[in-house]
């Protein structure tokens, strides 16, 4: 059932201020995505194996087939043909003969699809059906220099992209104008925040239409009545403009592959001591020759040396309570650690319960 509230709700002020078309989207405007089986030739060498890569030399096999060009018999070896998978995101709303944006991966063993020209690849969605074909050459951001003794590789030279190298051939059927309830979804699900949608819609369609058009149904989703005098692009273009304080959950974010920390504003920490301090073993192998004595028929030996040293630099103990971001992240910078142990101090400070937020591990 659709029900909008009577009235604006009083709930506190949110953290930023934001447009409605940054912090939610329509429901029916969304993306399709396309994939396709294709060719990249004119690499100089760097392309497929086909000893090692049987479905390219098949692909080069039916691509001349097709072309007229009859192959029964004969074996190629090329090296500068390379059998890649086509991806493209489908925008809402494109109608044929637009172009978009393609992916090529390769999906053999190429070392490089620098300088290759995809060949014409149809692109189809989950539906099975055809909605764009892809061609044109191939931009790589990544390249790979090798000599006899040593090979450097820079980014990725096996992916690439073709800017605007897909034709839309159909368009996907979409009646957004003949709708009467729009659907917002948020991108940062909050119930707050969507509260907070639904009455600055209301409150605008109060005085633009003279009803109240808006209902929050979760934390995700904000239904729109459409007024039945105005078109529904020209009434969310109104909409989606109007600035709403966003909300969010208290967060702390942790990557320990790469020490990244990230640290909401709304993130709190109770009055805790912390000390912090790192053992480290140092391991020294230092073997040494042992030579025989004199006359002895001795033989010279090789006798294992091995020095370990244990340190523990002095660890120091210090009162941490962050009522802010700003007195948080100073107080985690006064223990002088670096982002290895900052992580190990937030994670015991979440099993102590001191920590008034989620924490987040990547």
């Amino acid at each position: 059932m659709f029900r909008v509230s009577t009235g604006p709700s009083t709930l506190p002020p949110g953290q930023v201020a934001a447009r409605i078309k940054d912090i939610a989207q329509l429901q029916s405007a969304r993306d399709n995505q396309l994939v396709g089986y294709g060719l990249v030739i004119g690499l100089a060498g760097t392309g497929d194996s086909l000893r090692n890569s049987p479905f390219t030399e098949q692909s080069i096999r039916a691509m001349l087939e097709n072309l007229g060009i009859a192959t029964e018999g004969g074996s190629a070896r090329a090296k500068n043909v390379a059998a890649v998978i086509v991806t493209a995101n489908m925008p809402p709303f494109v109608q044929s003969g637009a172009r978009i944006d393609i992916d090529v991966s390769s999906m053999g063993d190429a070392t490089s699809l620098a300088g290759g020209t995809l060949v014409m690849t149809p692109l189809k969605a989950a539906d099975g059906e055809i909605y764009a074909v892809g061609q044109g050459s191939v931009i790589v951001g990544g390249f790979t220099a090798q000599g006899q003794a040593q090979q450097l590789t820079q980014g990725v030279p096996t992916a690439g992209r073709v800017p605007n190298g897909a034709i839309v051939e159909r368009a996907v059927p979409a009646e957004f104008d003949d709708q009467g309830v729009l659907t917002l979804q948020l991108r940062n699900p909050d119930f707050s925040t969507a509260i907070r949608i639904a009455d600055a819609i209301n409150d605008y369609t109060s005085q633009r239409f003279g009803m109240r058009v808006a209902a929050e149904r979760d934390a995700r989703t904000v239904q729109i009545r459409r007024p039945k005098n105005v078109s529904a692009a020209r009434f969310y273009a109104e909409i989606e403009n109007l600035v709403v304080e966003s909300d969010a959950p208290a967060r702390v974010v942790i990557d320990e592959r790469t020490g990244t920390i990230v640290i909401g504003n709304n993130v709190r920490i109770s009055r805790v001591a912390i000390s912090h301090g790192t053992l480290t073993v140092r391991i020294t192998e230092a073997p040494r020759v042992v030579q025989p004595e004199p006359f002895s028929r001795g033989q010279t030996a090789v006798e294992p040396f091995t020095a370990i040293q244990a340190s523990r630099p002095d660890a120091r103990v210090a009162v941490l309570d962050g009522p802010d971001l700003e007195t948080l992240v100073s107080g985690l910078n006064r223990l002088g650690v670096k982002p290895d142990g900052i992580i190990a101090i937030l994670q015991g400070i979440k099993s102590a319960g001191a920590l008034q937020a989620d924490l987040v591990l990547q």
